[in-house]
């Protein structure tokens, strides 16, 4: 269940109007806070990115399924947004909770570094073009605060 801080945050950036990508960014910024503090881990900056993407849907951010992606992804992405639609999530059995928090407990923190994030803006950076980051950095600024 993501943090009544972070569903603020979230809504804020709706209310601003700004893009449900940046909405969802809080959701990641707090799972990547989780690793760090050692709630737990993950295998990798990838997975600790997509917890917090699959919260955020869960939340009510219309965040669309990923257009590249295995059909697990695009299938879990799909089900996370209509969890949301029914009104929230069913509770989460104890033992099935249990379960997930020892597996992720198990995964090591080095995901969330500073070197592992930097490694994986940098990757995401490069499968963009160059007419692409300019378009979103024009629409950053728009929403920007004055």
């Amino acid at each position: 269940m993501p943090e009544k801080e972070t569903l603020e945050r979230a809504r804020k950036d709706k209310r601003e109007g700004k893009a449900p990508s940046t909405q969802a960014g809080e959701f990641v910024r707090e799972e990547i806070e989780h690793v760090r503090e050692g709630k737990h881990g993950a295998r990798s900056t990838k997975q600790a990115i997509a917890i917090g993407l699959s919260k955020a849907r869960r939340a009510g951010v219309e965040l669309p399924p990923p257009e590249t992606g295995s059909e697990e992804t695009k299938e879990q992405a799909k089900r996370d947004l209509r969890k949301a639609k029914k009104g929230g999530t069913k509770k989460t059995s104890a033992k099935r909770s249990r379960a997930t928090r020892a597996a992720l407990k198990r995964e090591g923190h080095s995901a969330a570094s500073k070197t592992a994030l930097s490694r994986q803006a940098r990757s995401a950076a490069k499968r963009r073009t160059a007419a692409d980051r300019s378009r979103s950095a024009k629409k950053a600024a728009k929403t920007r605060k004055k």
